[in-house]
């Protein structure tokens, strides 16, 4: 594993105060957070358990009893919330800022941008999130994933490996490293991922047809692009040659 990592080294995803905090800054001195009780850790725990069994509405459940004056409780109802797809999460997030779970609040905004296509803003959330957790291997994953969607691919192939040498064996990013690989035809190399990273058949073509669709998205924004060139040549032409 870490005869290819060094390989693959070679190679390569509102609050409403004046001052921009949330109304909840004021619950905990910046860049700290108060500590829950055995209990409330407790019920926190259960919480990630069922959302990470899928169980998205019985984790919210879980924290509804819990004081929202914990950054640590509003986290969590930021992230089911935003797996949910409900309006919720954003003003929860932000909520974050300022707490000792600064970072998680500008991970989270960077996730919401991303799944509206705002690249652009989600890329200054996650930034400021790695620049904050630069050894959370989620972070890193999903600014590579930002930076791949701008086709930044040596920006996108730093991030996906630092990820992947961050947490061995979590294959997000190795998935998303192979969709690179991909994209840039080095289907060689991505092979050898799939091998030496023990990825299955399934996250192979999944990640064969995100590259896929991403060459049909920069093919698509060449054309758009060619042609406002040629307007722009054409409407600079004298009269007469028009």
């Amino acid at each position: 594993m870490k005869v290819l990592i060094a390989g693959l080294a070679l190679l390569m995803l509102s609050g409403c105060a004046t001052n921009g905090q949330s109304p909840w800054a004021a619950l905990t001195s910046p860049g700290s957070c108060a500590k829950p009780s055995s209990e409330q850790e407790l019920a926190l725990n259960l919480s990630d358990d069922l959302a990470n069994e899928g169980k998205l509405h019985a984790s919210l459940a879980n924290l509804q009893s819990l004081p929202d004056g914990l950054p640590q409780v509003r986290q969590r109802k930021a992230r089911t919330y935003r797996l949910l797809g409900r309006s919720e999460a954003e003003p929860l997030y932000r909520s974050l800022l300022g707490t000792c779970m600064t970072a998680e609040g500008e991970h989270g905004l960077g996730q919401l941008a991303a799944a509206k296509g705002n690249n652009a803003l989600a890329m200054t959330h996650l930034q400021r999130a790695a620049q904050l957790a630069p050894t959370d291997e989620k972070i890193r994953n999903d600014l590579g994933v930002v930076y791949l969607n701008q086709l930044r691919l040596e920006d996108a192939r730093f991030e996906f490996m630092t990820a992947i040498e961050l947490k061995q064996g979590d294959p997000l990013a190795a998935v998303n490293l192979v969709t690179l690989l991909i994209y840039q035809d080095d289907w060689g190399q991505a092979a050898k991922v799939v091998s030496q990273l023990g990825l299955s058949r399934e996250q192979f073509t999944d990640a064969q047809a995100r590259a896929e669709k991403l060459k049909g998205a920069g093919a698509a924004a060449r054309k758009v692009a060619a042609a406002r060139k040629v307007a722009a040549v054409r409407d600079a032409l004298p009269v007469s040659l028009k």
